[in-house]
């Protein structure tokens, strides 16, 4: 138990609980993208195919149409480094939180994919599930997903509220405490179980040019942004790079 978080957090509780309704009350809500979730780069039989889950990330939050998002833009990355065909697909729900996407994939009709990428957090941040159950969700996740995808969940890092500037202080220090507990949990279970979870972190988004008009979501180019800080992490498997780059 995190005791001193819990007490700063039951301190301010009254000026959090103003706080986040305000922000929620002023905050523009942006839709999910929209368009097919899923398509690839290049022609033929893909080589290597990502599957990208999640909440508001995983949904294209920010941009008009998943060909903008983040899966699709990580796919165009490895495909103009490699040469090699990509496909891409993303299942995401804006707002949902790790429980809830666990009961919506026990039914989704996914398509194959040699890797998956679990992009959450924030609502489970904002939410205050306790880190004893998220854990747990992780494991579930992984139960459920592991006879289709054998391959380890790739866990992207909680994104850092703490410097979410649209967020009123203290509301976004709190935030930014229990975001960096989750990630910790992320860290804790890829380093325990690699077999099960790697994780994944890339540079936080600080041009306000790569935020969407909400000031949360990336836009177009910060998804760009981040599809290709991941895409040059090598943590990718050998997929049959080609020595020539695509023109």
């Amino acid at each position: 138990m995190h005791l001193p978080f819990w007490l700063t957090t039951a301190l301010l509780f009254p000026v959090l609980l103003y706080q986040g309704k305000r922000a929620r009350r002023e905050t523009p809500r942006l839709p999910e993208a929209k368009g097919s979730p899923g398509g690839q780069y290049g022609k033929g039989t893909p080589v290597f195919r990502v599957l990208v889950i999640g909440e508001s990330t995983a949904a294209g939050v920010g941009v008009s149409t998943h060909d903008q998002g983040l899966a699709s833009q990580l796919a165009l990355q490895l495909y103009e480094r490699s040469g090699q065909t990509i496909a891409w697909h993303t299942f995401g729900v804006n707002g949902i939180r790790l429980g809830e996407l666990n009961s919506k994939l026990a039914n989704a009709d996914l398509p194959e994919a040699d890797v998956v990428l679990l992009s959450m957090g924030v609502n489970d941040t904002t939410g205050f599930t306790p880190r004893f159950r998220f854990r747990q969700q992780l494991t579930d996740l992984r139960n459920l997903l592991a006879q289709r995808y054998p391959a380890p969940v790739y866990l992207l890092s909680v994104p850092p509220m703490h410097l979410f500037t649209a967020l009123p202080s203290p509301l976004r220090h709190i935030m930014g405490w229990r975001a960096r507990q989750l990630d910790r949990l992320y860290q804790e279970l890829a380093h325990r179980a690699p077999g099960d979870f790697r994780y994944l972190t890339y540079p936080t988004i600080t041009d306000t040019s790569m935020l969407a008009s909400d000031g949360y979501h990336p836009s177009d180019k910060g998804y760009r942004a981040i599809a290709g800080a991941l895409a040059t992490e090598g943590w990718l498997p050998d997929h049959g790079r080609s020595e020539d780059k695509v023109a």
